[in-house]
């Protein structure tokens, strides 16, 4: 039985053996559709710093065609296009919510730090009046908690009890 290989960023399969495979990701082809595939993934601000950069393509501009395609050196992208690429920036920088962000690991730590003084500080009655913290919290759209597997359940309030003469290993 032979075994075959199958590139996924160019679609293609071959026999598998160590001349075929150094063959195929040596190949101008392959660079190429690797390329395309990281390409896809890059952000707009990096889209538009790279096109304000290179020069227009003359063949481009006369004939709305280029030999080189995905791959010419110079601008394919009009005046129009770099433009809505500028408002589509504009607008991913306007929408990033401080919510969706991560937090500040300082913030973080000083509100730890002020939760552990309120319990070391303070009675049972009055962390009941305080504003309870969510400890633990579910994706929107995850199943009801008594259908998650037991290894997704929340530790219970103290903890899990653990057995002294426990050997590990």
């Amino acid at each position: 039985m032979r075994r075959t290989y199958f590139c996924d960023y160019c679609g293609r399969s071959f026999q598998d053996n160590l001349h075929n495979r150094k063959k195929h990701l040596q190949g101008v082809q392959h660079q190429r559709a690797k390329k395309f595939w990281f390409d896809s993934f890059r952000d707009t601000a990096t889209i538009l710093a790279e096109e304000l950069t290179k020069k227009p393509c003359r063949k481009f501009l006369q004939s709305g065609q280029c030999d080189f395609g995905a791959s010419c050196k110079f601008s394919h992208m009009t005046d129009e296009d770099v433009q809505r690429l500028r408002r589509k920036v504009d607008e991913e920088t306007k929408s990033e919510d401080p919510v969706c962000q991560a937090p500040n690991i300082d913030e973080w730590l000083e509100k730890r730090n002020r939760r552990k003084q309120n319990r070391s500080h303070g009675s049972d009655s009055e962390m009941e009046k305080a504003s309870p913290d969510v400890m633990y919290w579910r994706p929107p759209g995850f199943p009801p908690l008594h259908e998650l597997p037991p290894s997704l359940h929340p530790p219970p309030p103290g903890g899990w009890k653990m057995p002294l003469n426990i050997e590990w290993g």
